[in-house]
């Protein structure tokens, strides 16, 4: 098992700071898992379509768009799932 490193964009990050601490929390805490195992979250991240290599996990009602390169984890934005896809 690998341990991939994680990147956050200036946007991830903003919404991560204004979010209620116990989602961010959260949210930290599975993109930990999924860094550590990625097979643990396997019903949860989906690869886009039409987006290039980007991904996204669901964490409850936020959806995380991320890619991942094998040794790095870039976190693009963190969104409620309705304006996820935008």
């Amino acid at each position: 098992m690998a341990i991939l490193e994680l990147t956050f964009s200036r946007d991830a990050l903003r919404t991560l700071t204004r979010m209620p601490r116990n989602t961010a929390a959260t949210i930290r805490s599975k993109l930990q898992q999924y860094a550590v195992d990625p097979s643990s979250l396997a019903n949860n991240v989906k690869a886009l379509k039409g987006a290039g290599r980007e991904m996204r996990l669901r964490v409850g009602d936020w959806r995380v768009i991320f890619t991942e390169d094998g040794r790095v984890i870039a976190v693009k934005r963190i969104a409620p799932r309705g304006s996820a896809y935008d």
